[in-house]
């Protein structure tokens, strides 16, 4: 099956942009990490715009966004209300 796969920020030096990549069916989101030979670090991945763990299947025509680990400062993020603590410690990476 193809899926489209976007690296962003520090991924990108490990390949391109975007790129189209033929994984046999039944492969989870972690099937594709492995596949582009990404270093071993927490990252936040994305699949059709919705954040899903490592084991998540995927089906042809899906589109994976991989980004590594993103750190805030700290501090009032603003106009929300919320503390950059929040942010930092609520955001989910498997």
């Amino acid at each position: 099956m193809n899926i489209k796969i976007k690296l962003f920020a520090s991924l990108r030096k490990f390949g391109p942009d975007e790129q189209i990549v033929a994984l046999p069916e039944n492969a989870t989101v972690d099937d594709a990490v492995h596949f582009l030979n990404l270093p071993h670090m927490a990252l936040l991945k994305i699949v059709n715009g919705e954040h899903r763990p490592a084991n998540h299947p995927l089906k042809e025509g899906d589109e994976v966004a991989l980004f590594p680990p993103i750190a805030g400062g700290e501090g009032q993020i603003p106009g929300s209300g919320l503390s950059r603590n929040y942010r930092k410690n609520n955001l989910v990476f498997s």
